[in-house]
């Protein structure tokens, strides 16, 4: 049977959970749900419905009340868990979280944003070489890797609505999409391109000019698997349809 995997940037889970986050995946099939932006602790949510559903819930939050944090939300219960990935600085804001399920493993990664200036700009792309660093020595130890989230970055001029007046834009600029062909090359397939090399869909919209309503996106949040288990990816898609969030889950199903 095909695991289903939905990645999803909440944008807050209390506030996604009042939207009917909770009802909305009551009639959905999903083996296992990652979600970005958490902004909470695990003891300030109410976790009943979820539970009653017979997810486990592991929690890495961010120092900072109200900040970043990611939860991987589970029908099976992992092997291992693993919160961060011992560098401090994106350890204290809660960016990634290990779960080992036989013989693959999951990580949930909330990858930083720049667009509040150019100093977390600069942390952005610090952080990208750290992870594509890491990920490749864990790699070595784990050879089955699916890294699931927000990774803040459009990667071709498909992924985004309008790729001519957005090429300055943090999220969109040059040595980012590099960054991502490099991913790309080097062993890591993005799901959704693997199965629909040519189709256009978005993740996440801006909350200005309704830009939802007139489909202007962009593709940010991606579901990448090892080059080794790519042939065992079923399909791979967004649900544009919810809206808990300025983001829309992302899912794939995978036979592993």
């Amino acid at each position: 049977m095909p695991t289903t995997i939905v990645s999803y940037n909440v944008n807050g889970i209390r506030a996604a959970l009042n939207k009917g986050l909770a009802e909305w995946l009551h009639n959905q099939q999903i083996d296992i749900l990652c979600v970005q932006e958490t902004k909470a602790l695990r003891e300030q949510v109410d976790l009943d419905a979820l539970q009653t559903m017979g997810y486990r819930s592991f929690w890495h939050s961010a120092e900072k009340k109200g900040y970043s944090g990611v939860a991987t939300f589970s029908r099976r219960e992992p092997d291992r868990v693993v919160e961060g990935c011992g560098i401090e600085a994106y350890d204290r804001e809660g960016r990634i979280l290990r779960t080992d399920f036989g013989d693959w493993t999951l990580l949930n990664c909330y990858f930083p944003s720049g667009t509040t200036g150019d100093v977390r700009q600069a942390v952005k792309m610090e952080f990208l070489d750290d992870f594509f660093r890491w990920a490749h020595e864990l790699k070595k130890e784990r050879p089955k890797l699916i890294v699931v989230g927000d990774y803040n970055i459009a990667h071709t001029e498909i992924d985004i609505h309008d790729p001519v007046r957005n090429k300055t834009s943090s999220g969109f600029l040059p040595e980012e999409r590099e960054w991502m062909s490099k991913w790309f090359a080097n062993g890591f397939t993005d799901a959704f391109r693997f199965k629909h090399p040519e189709k256009i869909e978005y993740s996440w919209w801006s909350f200005r000019a309704n830009a939802r309503a007139n489909n202007k996106g962009w593709r940010i949040d991606y579901q990448s698997v090892t080059d080794n288990i790519r042939d065992r990816i079923v399909d791979a898609g967004q649900w544009n349809e919810a809206v808990h969030s300025d983001h829309c889950p992302v899912w794939m199903k995978i036979d592993l």
